[in-house]
């Protein structure tokens, strides 16, 4: 079904767009609108003091920078948070942790996103490629809180942070092809 906010959208795009508005569905309302307003660039109130030049667009689909986006040391601290809490999730994805401990591992990842907005100060490109690994982060981890017998959510926030390191210059050998954090291992 194609949405009229969904013209101009290559066939790819809306299959995505068409995606994310039906996990979206299942979403509280308060998150839904978030994920809009992230999409459609909005700074977020708890975002305000974050500075923004141009508004936040999906980095997926284009092609790597020619040189990585600088970080910050929230930024740095933030993906250690998310990248260890994906981690050790591993080990529910295998049957090998209880479900009260892997829900615990995704508030930390919440809660690192969380910082990352509040404290992360990045210049206007790089902010705008973060928030393009942020939304569909924050709607799988969304999905796993509704139900977190789903395992692919954390596949799904896997995926999410996958292309950080080829975005973002953040000491490439914390997050190298065949390490743990390697969305394909």
């Amino acid at each position: 079904m194609a949405f009229p906010i969904m013209q101009g959208m290559n066939p790819a795009q809306q299959i995505s767009a068409e995606r994310d508005m039906k996990v979206s569905m299942n979403l509280p309302i308060s998150v839904f609108a978030l994920l809009v307003a992230l999409k459609a660039g909005a700074v977020l109130p708890a975002h305000a003091q974050h500075t923004h030049h141009e508004p936040a667009r999906d980095t997926r689909g284009s092609s790597a920078p020619t040189q990585r986006f600088a970080t910050d040391a929230p930024l740095r601290e933030g993906m250690v948070r998310i990248h260890t809490a994906l981690d050790t999730l591993r080990h529910y994805e295998m049957g090998h942790m209880p479900q009260p401990l892997a829900i615990e591992q995704v508030a930390d990842i919440q809660s690192a996103i969380d910082t990352l907005f509040a404290t992360c100060k990045l210049e206007a490109d790089a902010d705008a490629a973060l928030h393009g690994l942020l939304v569909p982060l924050i709607a799988a981890v969304q999905a796993f809180k509704q139900n977190p017998a789903d395992i692919g959510t954390i596949a799904a926030m896997r995926q999410a942070v996958a292309d950080y390191p080829r975005l973002f210059d953040d000491s490439p050998s914390r997050y190298a092809a065949g390490t743990d954090s390697d969305p394909s291992h």
